[in-house]
């Protein structure tokens, strides 16, 4: 784990810029919690893409671009504010997120006047009206929404203003009223290019290329937006209206992947959007890609994939994915019960689940299954159903050629999500109630080896969705992330 208290000079912190030169933008990853109050004990955590490619651009754009990822750096809140000022760029972005959009608007609120805060994320997508008028967050100059490179630069230059620019939110100093640019002939700003975009800088990102299990890895981006509507992503299409779904070319993915290989050595690749095997098409778009430049001569690669569409695929596609590189698949379970699928709008049986992750495994594929327990409305019973179909599994691969391996989350809320519609339909909570997210430490004080590498995903609003307690969900979380543990350490 990266040290920030040995840095004695902001700009030790800031990675990407030119330390010579003014700054003209720094993106805040803020921390998940405040580590002024208890060490980060994990020590790995993706990288913040989104920003490296907003950086990156703004610096093919000419300016002068910077990224403080503080999550990465375990860092104390006031560390972060203070790092910042200290740096004194002329723009200062924060990505905003659910979890830790009460921590990004202290920082906010802690920056000296003369920065001008830019603001975006889901958060800042799903609750622009409440974010804008939050006192914290009055010097806000521009809340962009959605894909931010090109209107970020123009932000940072003087061709276009922040009236001239669609999708584009601040508050009218007069009226206090949250005001939407946009004239004519903007509209590519709002579903840029993905093939022309230039690849993402590495030098901004914290840990990335990583050396992993013998192999330099680096994470990628092969297309942006999800056509699926899971009641409780961040990703639904439903919560993205404003998000066209675009897949990168495969000879501009492959071309990506050569260029790390050359630069840093990375062979092995993260492929870490919804489509990339989300997507009948874009498989069979990407392996022609792939086959064409031999690259599972010279790589291994995972990806995110759909169960529903895996599910449809033929022996040779799994084989041909097997011959172009892939050795694991990341798979949205969710839940063991049939009842909950359907609620949450996953478009899987607990059968294509078993057969799904059961042909991958055997051709050495390994898969890493999501699950989500204290889904509103599920029921103990149902929660169980979730815990046995991880047992299941597990015993199900254990002499496969791939290996299954769980990760487990407690359910939270994320506004603008089917679910949080759905949640406050009922009356029965408040946005503020909601968004009231704590960290939990379940890896008491630090010292549980079985808990470590979660830490930076523990946290709750506390509130009781279904007929679980939030205690016996924690329960349940515990034993089978304590079970995964103890099958990794004995493989």
């Amino acid at each position: 784990m990266l040290n920030p208290s040995t840095r004695t000079n902001p700009h030790d912190l800031i990675t990407g810029h030119n330390p010579a030169r003014h700054l003209d933008l720094l993106l805040v990853n803020a921390p998940l919690r405040d580590y002024a109050e208890r060490p980060r004990v994990n020590d790995f955590t993706l990288p913040v893409l989104g920003m490296g490619y907003i950086a990156t651009y703004a610096a093919h754009c000419g300016f002068n671009a910077g990224v403080l990822d503080g999550e990465a750096l375990g860092m104390p809140v006031a560390a972060v504010a203070q790092a910042v000022n200290a740096a004194a760029p002329r723009w200062a972005g924060f990505n905003l997120l659910a979890p830790t959009y009460e921590i990004s608007a202290n920082i906010a609120a802690a920056l000296d006047p003369g920065i001008k805060i830019l603001l975006g994320g889901h958060q800042a997508k799903a609750m622009p009206t409440e974010i804008l008028t939050d006192r914290r967050m009055a010097r806000c100059e521009a809340l962009v929404i959605g894909e931010g490179e090109t209107r970020v630069a123009e932000l940072l230059g003087d061709h276009l203003t922040r009236g001239d620019l669609p999708g584009v939110m601040w508050l009218d100093p007069v009226l206090k009223q949250p005001v939407t640019g946009g004239r004519p002939g903007q509209g590519r700003h709002l579903a840029p290019d993905i093939n022309a975009m230039p690849f993402v800088d590495r030098r901004y990102l914290t840990q990335d290329p990583h050396h992993d299990a013998g192999r330099w890895e680096a994470n990628m981006v092969g297309a942006r937006g999800c056509p699926y509507d899971c009641s409780f992503c961040g990703a639904a299409v439903s919560a993205n209206s404003d998000v066209t779904i675009r897949v990168r070319s495969a000879e501009n993915v492959v071309a990506e992947m050569e260029q790390l290989r050359i630069a840093y050595g990375v062979t092995a690749f993260r492929f870490v959007d919804d489509l990339f095997l989300g997507a009948r098409r874009v498989i069979k778009t990407m392996m022609d890609g792939f086959a064409a430049h031999r690259v599972g001569d010279w790589a291994v690669w995972d990806a995110t994939g759909r169960i529903n569409v895996l599910a449809r695929e033929g022996d040779e596609v799994l084989d041909r994915l097997v011959a172009n590189g892939l050795c694991e698949v990341a798979l949205g379970i969710e839940s063991g019960s049939e009842r909950m699928l359907a609620h949450i709008d996953k478009r899987i049986t607990q059968d294509m689940i078993r057969s799904t992750v059961t042909r991958l495994v055997e051709r050495g594929i390994s898969v890493k299954g999501y699950f989500i327990l204290g889904f509103p409305s599920e029921s103990r019973a149902e929660m169980r159903e979730t815990v046995d179909l991880v047992h299941e599994l597990w015993n199900l691969t254990d002499r496969a050629p791939g290996r299954f391996r769980s990760s487990v989350f407690e359910f939270r809320p994320y506004p603008g999500t089917p679910e949080w519609n759905r949640l406050m339909s009922t009356g029965r909570y408040t946005s503020a109630q909601m968004l009231n997210y704590t960290a939990v430490d379940l890896t008491e004080r630090g010292v549980d080896e079985a808990m470590r590498q979660r830490d930076e995903f523990n946290f709750s609003s506390g509130i009781q969705f279904g007929e679980a307690t939030v205690n016996e969900v924690r329960a349940a979380l515990v034993e089978l992330s304590c079970g995964e543990h103890h099958r990794r350490a004995a493989a």
